[in-house]
């Protein structure tokens, strides 16, 4: 059998380390699963820490926020390995309660929410029968939490590029102040959440019938609250589940046969969150 090829970004700690070590212990000693992030040392050490046995763990730099690195690690692994077989989209700009949202807002954006497009278009064309595409999102990221005004910003939209256009109008709105007289929230994780799920949806769309012929499965995700740093800055997460125990939900998505109704959606817990 043809070994199968994995790769998570924003993989040398929290959520992104425990999808790896996870990945890895449930494929086999034949697999591979690439270990990504944006500073080589940090990706060394992660790699090393990695326990044995499963699959075996490659190390790869990868800047999200770098427009062309994402196509030119998908085009390393398509001539290494002809495809792949799973990608989680994990990489992600974390804010705390004291930062400007205005002075974040680009640097959020590139991270979040243009390097989830960059991924979806450099490693999607790659995905081998029987693939999982999954984005790491959160709740915040359905048009419940946007005022009924701008949903049309995000929904229906017809390509990745529009997804760019709006969050880049989001983008630009936060920076220069204009964004609460707009309705837009203060809080820049809902609009930038939003922004992910809408590209998912949107790509999904194209794709839907090819991937789920395919056995391919192609989907958000939210991995629920967990008990990490940054998220202590926001909330009480004493007794919220740490990275590890999150991420078997999420890799639960990966080696169980698709539902054709999780196919494009939002999914926390093996349950699809309503996009409106």
């Amino acid at each position: 059998m043809t070994p199968k090829i994995a790769l998570v970004t924003g993989a040398t700690q929290g959520l992104g380390l425990a999808l790896v070590e996870g990945l890895a212990a449930r494929l086999s000693t034949e697999d591979i699963v690439y270990l990504t992030g944006r500073d080589a040392g940090r990706v060394a050490e992660a790699v090393e820490a990695m326990p044995a046995g499963g699959a075996e763990v490659r190390g790869e730099v990868l800047d999200v926020a770098e427009p062309g690195a994402a196509g030119r690690l998908a085009a390393k692994l398509a001539e290494r390995h002809g495809g792949v077989d799973v990608v989680l989209g994990n990489a992600v700009m974390r804010v705390g309660p004291d930062d400007d949202p205005r002075t974040i807002v680009r640097a959020y954006a590139e991270v979040n929410n243009f390097g989830t497009t960059r991924l979806l278009r450099a490693f999607a064309p790659l995905l081998r029968d029987g693939g999982r595409f999954l984005v790491v999102a959160s709740s915040f990221g359905t048009l419940n939490h946007l005022a009924p005004a701008l949903h049309g910003r995000f929904d229906g939209l017809s390509s990745l590029d529009e997804v760019d256009k709006q969050v880049a109008a989001w983008r630009d709105a936060v920076e220069d102040g204009s964004a609460r007289a707009g309705d837009w929230p203060g809080f820049v994780n809902i609009p930038s959440k939003i922004g992910q799920v809408a590209a998912v949806r949107t790509l999904a769309a194209q794709r839907r019938d090819d991937d789920l012929a395919r056995g391919i499965l192609l989907a958000a995700v939210c991995p629920g609250m967990m008990n990490t740093p940054t998220s202590a800055l926001w909330w009480d997460v004493s007794d919220a589940p740490s990275p590890a125990q999150a991420a078997d939900a999420v890799l639960d998505l990966v080696v169980r046969p698709v539902d054709p109704a999780q196919y494009g959606e939002l999914v926390r817990h093996g349950a699809v969150l309503p996009w409106r």
